[in-house]
């Protein structure tokens, strides 16, 4: 097994990072020797670990209050899912925008600069998602595995997957939704519509979905998958089918008549679950993201089953 394996299984709260500086300055040995991280150990072998401060439960989902008090480099660290010497990969939590804009103090572009590495070279994104989304967020290390990531989302080599929460029941256990949308103007700022074919400014988006599990036609769980990646699109389709995303601030239609749940946090539920995407040095990458706190308290609460979501790759 390749040693920096060996961490991960061992010792998931280190980071990629601190495991490079252990290995350099020889504080961590196999049978008395220095190795990289890519050193082969075998069982019966003698590896020596110095003291550390490293607590997986740490690197969980991070709540809200944990957005304030964290530094920037910290917050990150809780954030890893997969780390390696191209690509990084974060659980986002809701909340945090991914780049700046209006109203805007902390984003994750802005945080990378903790992230330079020693030869100035400053992680990059590939890809986005809404600041109110949780989940996947692929970052690459260098300029090259930018431009093979970035390659993989517009030639659409990539699979993602989203889970959700919706209003009422979908009449099809799963189907395919296409449109033409196009973004407009509003005062609570840009917000995505269904449009006609062929309008100024209209873009093509597929979606799919199906059902993992219902409460009493009350709501749904969707697994959502975006073929197309256009602004706001998951949640534009689900309020077009007529099942708005719950907790959605922009597109979720607050009916009075319809009560809003007890005991569900007024948040977006909407969750990038996994990613499947080439590598930039070959091969593919797997990885799913644990929801976040207020979607975990929200399926503990309809008692919805997480093994009817789990993939048959993820561990």
């Amino acid at each position: 097994m390749r040693l920096d394996r060996w961490f991960k299984i061992h010792y998931p709260g280190l980071g990629f990072g601190p495991l490079q500086k252990l290995l350099r300055s020889g504080q961590v040995r196999v049978d008395g020797g220095r190795v990289k991280s890519d050193a082969r150990v075998q069982p019966g072998q003698m590896v020596r670990i110095p003291p550390m401060e490293v607590d997986a439960k740490d690197r969980g989902p991070i709540a809200g209050k944990d957005l304030k008090h964290a530094g920037d480099y910290e917050l990150l660290q809780r954030m890893i899912l997969h780390e390696d010497d191209k690509v990084i990969v974060l659980n986002k939590p809701a909340g945090l925008a991914v780049q700046g804009g209006s109203g805007v103090t902390r984003h994750i572009d802005q945080m990378l600069e903790s992230l330079i590495s020693p030869r100035g070279e400053k992680p990059r994104l590939v890809h986005r998602l809404d600041r109110d989304t949780t989940g996947v967020l692929v970052i690459a290390r260098t300029r090259g595995a930018a431009q093979k990531l970035t390659a993989a989302f517009r030639e659409r080599d990539t699979h993602k997957t989203y889970w959700s929460l919706v209003k009422g029941t979908p009449r099809n256990q799963e189907d395919k939704i296409s449109t033409w949308l196009v973004k407009e103007q509003t005062p609570d700022g840009d917000r995505m519509r269904i449009a006609r074919h062929g309008e100024e400014g209209a873009d093509h988006a597929v979606s799919y979905y199906r059902v993992l599990e219902t409460a009493a036609q009350t709501l749904a769980w969707l697994e959502m998958e975006p073929y197309t990646g256009r602004t706001h699109q998951l949640r534009v389709h689900a309020l077009h089918i007529g099942h708005p995303i719950i907790g959605d601030p922009k597109y979720y239609d607050d009916d009075h008549n319809w009560p809003f749940p007890g005991g569900i946090q007024k948040k977006l539920h909407l969750h990038a679950r996994h990613i499947d995407i080439p590598h930039p040095n070959g091969g593919r990458l797997r990885i799913t993201a644990p929801m976040p706190p207020h979607m975990v308290q929200t399926w503990n609460l309809l008692g919805f089953d997480m093994e009817n979501g789990r993939r048959d790759d993820e561990e």
